[in-house]
């Protein structure tokens, strides 16, 4: 699938004259199990820009480009072994009406409110996907994001719609991937606290919301030292998998904690977003080759 220079005057027109097109779309869409034969996931996730998180290392509005987004996008999914797309409803519903989700795992983003960099960015409301809506479209899964500040009073808030959502979730029969870290603020800006002890406890916290953990999953970061990822999994017996990040200069030191943490046995896959889309060297297809060859 490509998107040639007409597509985004077209999607803009269908959207105008026949916004009906989307459900017709997700109706129609051919689906497949979330895990394969193989049982390991390769994701590609595009949800960053809902946060206001439009920057890829040193290009402040690099995600701000939709036609080039889903270019990329439609390039990675059509990669052998990708499995699939992580995204918020606009990018989705995009990617439905170009026909580029036949097959694929499709994971709506669930709460997108904590707007990076704003005071109230750890009341992290959920402001995408709700579980009746990932489940009217049609879609394979969701995914919600859970960082905890001991600080801050708007993480309560978090911890408490993450509980409700994923019960939600369960009782729609739709597998959650919670993607928790322990946080804080330094100079004003929150950063992710990715030691062994603090990826240990934000594992633990995240397993235990809910009436159920079912159909739970964990989206992890690899701790600061790789070594340390097979004591920090045995936290939990739910399944994981691994989160990209940013993109970093040293992408081939990136490779090699990612092959680490995929040799463990409750890490089924990854779900990479801008080290792939946006490679700090080479193409989409190389970057997203590379990545599948380490599943």
């Amino acid at each position: 699938m490509t998107l040639s220079t007409p597509g985004i005057p077209d999607l803009v027109a269908v959207r105008a004259r026949h916004p009906e097109a989307v459900a017709e779309a997700a109706a129609r869409r051919v689906r497949r199990p979330l895990l394969n034969d193989s049982g390991r996931l390769m994701i590609v996730a595009a949800d960053h820009p809902a946060r206001g998180a439009l920057g890829v290392g040193d290009r402040r509005l690099a995600m701000a480009n939709r036609a080039d987004l889903l270019q990329r996008l439609c390039t990675a999914l059509a990669r052998p072994g990708v499995d699939g797309v992580l995204a918020t409803a606009d990018v989705l519903e995009d990617l439905l009406l170009l026909g580029a989700l036949d097959g694929k795992v499709v994971m709506g983003s669930m709460n997108r409110g904590g707007l990076a960099g704003s005071a109230f960015e750890m009341d992290d409301r959920f402001t995408g996907h709700r579980a009746a809506d990932l489940a009217r479209l049609r879609f394979d899964a969701g995914k919600l994001l859970l960082r905890i500040d001991y600080t801050d009073p708007g993480s309560l808030t978090t911890l408490e719609a993450t509980a409700r959502a994923i019960d939600e979730m369960a009782a729609s029969r739709l597998p959650v991937f919670v993607e928790p870290f322990l946080s804080r603020r330094v100079d004003g800006r929150v950063e992710n606290d990715l030691s062994a002890a603090a990826v240990t406890r934000s594992i633990a916290i995240a397993s235990g919301l809910g009436g159920t953990s079912a159909y739970t999953w964990l989206k992890l970061p690899v701790t600061e030292d790789p070594d340390d990822m097979g004591e920090v999994l045995q936290t939990s017996t739910l399944p994981a998998v691994l989160l990209g990040g940013d993109v970093g200069a040293d992408q081939d030191a990136v490779y090699e904690r990612w092959r680490k943490a995929l040799r463990l046995p409750t890490v089924h896959g990854m779900v990479v977003g801008r080290s792939l889309l946006y490679p700090a060297r080479g193409s989409v297809e190389e970057a997203v080759d590379t990545a599948v060859g380490l599943l």
